[in-house]
């Protein structure tokens, strides 16, 4: 499978700190990657500095273009992102926002076309969200929002997708349904993802491969397809610590192991 996004050897400090230490990734069309890490582990950061929006050394590949010297513009048209936290606030439709995705294709004084306009409304209907299109952005809630935000990356139609907790917010019936529909859109068009979650539930049963993150550092990677809970427990101990892990109609869920004063040891789903 060959790459569509890819980094190597990316460090990033934050002053004389240095918070990534040497990440090297690659993630082939079609296929969705979770980054796993306690929080402080880096994440966020990895997705900031692939995004340009801070300074790293290493080199950042999206669909063969080395992205370090382009301006925004070129960037978007290769990779869109997908804040954890939605700052854009109200004054604006929720048609508006999700248009905002065409502007990486536009010109300076351009305008989205008929077509644009439609595929929009398409890109909304198919999220469920078509009756929202003339809402105030700034009135809808968090997770409402992040759906939006994800019709907006939609329709920028980048090679690279990368996403930092979209489903923060939501709730479990759209926790699923998001997840879906990226891993839909990902496999459909061939494009590369590569999302942060807080959950390795739904990590485990959405993403193809899961990075194992500690300290900066990329500690582990597993490969979903013919994974055992063998080696789910070995390598997600290695940032969670004691965990183990159930597999019920071939979905895997993990538990943290926990001492009692009754009992040596019980299990507690996450």
């Amino acid at each position: 499978m060959s790459a569509i996004f890819s980094i190597e050897d990316m460090c990033v400090s934050y002053g004389r700190e240095k918070i990534i230490h040497g990440v090297s990734l690659s993630i082939g069309a079609g296929e969705l990657c979770a980054l796993l890490g306690l929080n402080g582990s880096g994440k966020t950061t990895i997705l900031h500095a692939a995004c340009g929006f801070l300074p790293m050394t290493g080199v950042c590949t999206a669909a063969g273009q080395d992205c370090s010297g382009l301006n925004e513009k070129k960037r978007a048209r290769l990779i869109s992102f997908i804040p954890q936290v939605c700052s854009m606030r109200g004054g604006i439709t929720v048609m508006e926002a999700v248009l905002m995705g065409f502007n990486a294709h536009l010109g300076l004084f351009g305008s989205p076309s008929r077509a644009q306009k439609q595929f929009a409304l398409d890109t909304l209907e198919r999220l469920g969200y078509a009756s929202f299109k003339g809402r105030d952005f700034g009135t809808l809630s968090q997770g409402q929002k992040q759906i939006v935000l994800l019709a907006r990356c939609l329709v920028q139609n980048a090679p690279v997708m990368l996403m930092d907790e979209p489903d923060n917010a939501l709730d479990f019936l759209n926790r699923h349904m998001v997840l879906q529909k990226i891993r839909e859109v990902l496999r459909t068009q061939q494009k590369a993802g590569l999302i942060t979650l807080h959950d390795p539930n739904f990590a485990m049963n959405y993403c193809d491969r899961l990075l194992l993150l500690k300290s900066g550092y990329l500690v582990g990677e597993i490969k979903m397809k013919g994974a055992s809970r063998e080696e789910l427990e070995k390598k997600l101990s290695l940032i969670y610590g004691a965990i183990e892990v159930f597999s019920f109609n071939g979905n895997f869920f993990m538990g943290q192991v926990q001492e009692t004063e009754t009992s040596p040891l019980f299990t507690k789903l996450c």
